[in-house]
């Protein structure tokens, strides 16, 4: 596979994690707005080298997770702002424009501070 997008998780609003156990959660870059930020992990900027799409591998320090859905918005709002929001639930159909979704067979996606966000076509 081809890495087509690579992050670091920069920190983390103190209800960040608490998202992961409601089946998601968020990305934003460093200008996350205020409103948000709590509720976000922050991460290096990047762009993605080549189109999202259903089938990619979106892994979270090497683990893999296969991608079910993807938003109409998800590409454009990862690249301009960081932002995308990662369902956990392995739906067929995004849940919002700029939502990506994902199959957690052996567990939910531990993300913190630090961790490496990837994606592979």
């Amino acid at each position: 596979m081809t890495e087509i997008f690579r992050t670091t998780v920069r920190d983390a609003g103190s209800m960040a994690a608490a998202f992961i156990s409601d089946g998601l959660f968020v990305t934003f870059g460093e200008n996350a707005p205020d409103a948000l930020k709590d509720y976000c992990f922050i991460i290096d900027m990047g762009q993605t080298t080549a189109d999202l799409q259903v089938g990619q591998v979106f892994t979270v320090d090497g683990k893999p997770f296969p991608i079910t859905a993807v938003g109409e918005a998800a590409q454009k709002n990862l690249n301009g702002l960081g932002h995308i929001t990662v369902n956990v639930d392995g739906g067929q159909k995004a849940s919002l424009s700029g939502a990506i979704h994902i199959l957690c067979e052996d567990g939910t996606p531990e993300v913190a501070v630090g961790s490496v966000l990837t994606i592979e076509a």
